[in-house]
């Protein structure tokens, strides 16, 4: 349903109600999307990120810090749907979709760049070059000496873009790459531990880090066919990324990668002023690896043999995947607008191993194998436009994943072969959208309940649960609302009530469920507001805030974390038509808060919070 989709500037940001972004360590960071913070499988593969509307990872090599790697710096824009997307959009959209959508040249030569520096220690740059109709490039550098000890980031980014015509096709051709140096900061653990600055800025596994690079191509091929338009889409991408597990206690090392590539196609025509109708066949065709190694044996207490020094995991997947989706816009009458999607979708896995098969203390590795799945997802929506400023709206939506590689084949000594299976989530959602006070306040209010089956996760004991069932309802609320010509208020508030509905009581040694239990790392609140000066059109000054509510650390509901209210000042100021300065001070009164906040293991885990900090910075046009 594009109608649910939301632009933002081209910052990703938690300034979108039911959307919670959780930083770790560097540029590592978990999302939530109407949803609980997700780690692991769940966490690669309940969100679907897409670069121009092409995923940035093959379906079953999700990557959990899923932000990384596309341009979103310089990007045009960003959309973000809550909830499962449309038909046209495959596994792994089940809570949500990221959409990035590079810039395209603009028709005029000019180049850009933008620079800054925070008192921190992080300086960023991108530089710009647009070539009018010839192309577009953009590099982007960050450098960060790290607040916390041992935690210099070093990340480049760049992309291109280029358009043309072709024997009656119009041609858009992009590429991007990414590239990651980071040395990984660990959590700290205690009680509160967050509130002591000295232990916060304290980095107990110096050795931690994370490497990282990618690549993606892709042309788009689209003229007007068969009284439609008609479009191709070939891609290809390759990824690796090696890094030290700070965040388990065993601390091993983890490498992974895969290469694909695929072709999505599109045919959009318009049969009558009443009938749209669009279909697409998308194919992806993926080779991924992963390795695990553990140097050294650890025991939580002596004769701990469940963490084994070696080889745990070291295999190899190759996958398949096809979809045929369609839709259809049916306008009713000048106000109802009835809206009708279906997917479906086969995934075929092929995995071989070079680790030796069998359980090794913690870990079990299963014998070579082939895997498939498939799955139906039916999407129906209406919108009815009651008045010039005013829309109601109503969707049902289904969202599902395969599960990922890791589901399968990183196998835990209790967990049997084969148990994970196609996660589902039926989201139903009533909304309303318009302008009110003569346009001056524009809003957008929302309901949602959604049901989860086969939900795979891992437990704060660090063992995986491969059938456990939630439930996520809320409300959401954001607007912005003109005041005068000089100032704006805007914002969104978010209340939900995400809960397991199913129990497990299990083995000694699990983490007891019960039925009713709030999830872990999903507040029940979530607030921003920001209010905007703009005394001309040179200058403008906001203040803003952001309130995360207090939520469970562990689905067993036994620890809490309080949740906390950060505030931020931003000032921008234009010298002229070609120069910018900017300023922004976070963390504005130094409050002390946990960005992330966990519970494993027997012990309160956080990342901490960044304490008040000043970035400067400008921005420079040249033609």
């Amino acid at each position: 349903m594009d109608k649910k989709l939301i632009q933002l500037p081209c910052s990703v940001t938690n300034h979108l109600p039911g959307v919670n972004i959780h930083t770790n360590s560097g540029q590592e960071h978990l999302l939530a999307i109407r949803s609980p913070v997700l780690t692991g499988g769940s966490g690669q593969g309940s969100f679907l990120i897409l670069e121009n509307g092409v995923p940035t990872r093959s379906p079953a090599f999700g990557n959990v810090n899923s932000l990384l790697e596309p341009h979103h710096e310089t990007a045009e824009a960003i959309e973000i749907v809550r909830g499962p997307g449309s038909a046209k959009y495959g596994s792994n959209a089940v809570h949500g979709l990221v959409n990035v959508f590079l810039a395209d040249p603009s028709g005029e030569a000019l180049k850009q760049l933008n620079a800054s520096y925070g008192s921190l220690g992080r300086y960023k740059g991108d530089i710009i070059f647009d070539q009018g109709y010839l192309g577009r490039a953009s590099l982007s550098a960050q450098k960060d000496v790290g607040w916390r000890d041992d935690t210099d980031v070093l990340q480049l980014k760049g992309t291109g873009v280029a358009e043309t015509v072709f024997k009656g096709w119009n041609v858009t051709a992009w590429g991007s790459a990414f590239y990651l140096e980071q040395e990984t900061a660990d959590f700290i653990q205690g009680t509160d531990a967050y509130e002591d600055r000295d232990l916060a800025r304290a980095n107990d596994d110096p050795l931690a880090y994370r490497d990282a690079w990618s690549a993606r191509g892709a042309i788009r091929l689209e003229r007007e066919q068969y009284g439609g338009t008609l479009s191709f889409t070939p891609f290809a991408r390759i990824q690796q990324m090696d890094f030290r597990q700070h965040f388990l206690p065993y601390r091993g090392f983890e490498e992974n990668g895969h290469k694909a590539i695929g072709l999505m196609t599109r045919y959009d025509r318009e049969l009558s002023e009443t009938v749209t109708f669009r279909t697409g066949l998308d194919i992806d065709l993926a080779s991924g690896y992963l390795e695990e190694l553990q140097p050294e044996p650890f025991g939580f207490f002596p004769g701990d043999s469940r963490f084994p020094a070696g080889v745990h995991y070291d295999y190899t997947v190759v996958t398949q995947v096809g979809a045929l989706w369609s839709e259809v816009d049916l306008k009713l009458s000048e106000q109802l607008t009835v809206f009708g999607g279906l997917r479906a979708e086969v995934h075929a896995y092929d995995y071989e191993t070079d680790a030796p098969v069998g359980i090794n203390g913690r870990f079990n590795v299963p014998a070579d194998r082939t895997d498939d799945f498939d799955f139906i997802t039916p999407k129906l929506g209406v919108v009815y436009e009651a008045s010039d400023t005013l829309s109601l709206y109503a969707n049902y939506a289904r969202g599902s994943r395969a599960p990922q590689a890791s589901d399968l084949y990183r196998l835990q000594s209790r967990q049997g072969t084969a148990e994970a299976e196609v996660e589902t989530l039926d989201s139903f959602e009533v909304g309303l959208r318009g302008r009110a006070l003569g346009g001056n306040l524009v809003f957008d209010v929302a309901a949602y309940t959604a049901d989860k089956d086969n939900f795979f996760f891992r437990d704060s004991d660090g063992l995986n649960v491969t059938d456990g069932s939630t439930r996520h309802q809320g409300i959401e609320l954001a607007a912005n609302w003109s005041l005068s010509e000089q100032f704006t208020l805007g914002g969104n508030v978010s209340w939900s009530d995400q809960t397991y509905t199913f129990d497990r009581f299990g083995e000694a040694g699990n983490e007891i469920i019960r039925d009713g239990n709030q999830i872990d790392t999903a507040p029940e609140w979530l607030a921003n507001i920001a209010l905007t000066w703009s005394p001309n059109e040179a200058a403008s000054v906001q203040l803003s805030a952001d309130y995360v509510g207090e939520y469970f650390t562990n689905a067993a509901n036994t620890q809490d974390y309080p949740g906390h209210l950060i505030t931020n000042l931003r000032g921008n100021y234009s010298v002229n038509d070609a120069l910018e300065a900017f300023v922004i001070v976070r963390n504005l009164t130094d409050e002390v808060y946990a960005d992330r906040a966990d519970f494993a293991f027997g012990d309160e885990r956080y990342f901490p919070g960044e304490p008040l900090n000043v970035t400067f910075g400008i921005r420079k046009t040249f033609k």
